[in-house]
């Protein structure tokens, strides 16, 4: 079982930076994948980039490739998303997702969600 929590979420303008962060707790956080995904306002939830346990192999939706990027500190139990170039349809709740095994960009293979961080980004 692992909880997850979002924080760093905010309003920032086009062509501005944010780096969000997810805590998780439990002891075997180094297992978990992680990944990224967002939804916007009356849209379905969209994947955005996933991590290996180690953090060694990352990939990423391709309308973030380039602009973000997902590291992560095991001995820290966080996991991050730097957003670079923001742009206003970047705007979304964020969430972080884990599951124990490789790296995936289907939400429902993640059993554990965050409560998610509002990202708004103004043009």
């Amino acid at each position: 079982q692992v909880q997850l929590v979002e924080s760093g979420g905010g309003l920032v303008q086009a062509g501005g930076s944010l780096r969000l962060s997810c805590a998780a707790s439990g002891r075997t956080f180094s297992s978990y994948a992680m990944a990224w995904f967002r939804q916007a306002p009356e849209k379905e939830r969209e994947f955005v980039g996933a991590s290996s346990w180690s953090g060694v192999n990352t990939y990423y939706a391709d309308s973030v490739k380039g602009r973000f990027a997902i590291s992560r500190d095991n001995a820290k139990n966080t996991v991050y998303l730097q957003m670079n170039s923001l742009k206003p349809e970047d705007t979304a709740v964020y969430y972080c997702a884990a599951r124990v095994g490789g790296r995936s960009a289907r939400s429902d293979d993640y059993p554990y969600w965050g409560q998610g961080t509002q990202v708004t980004v103004s043009s």
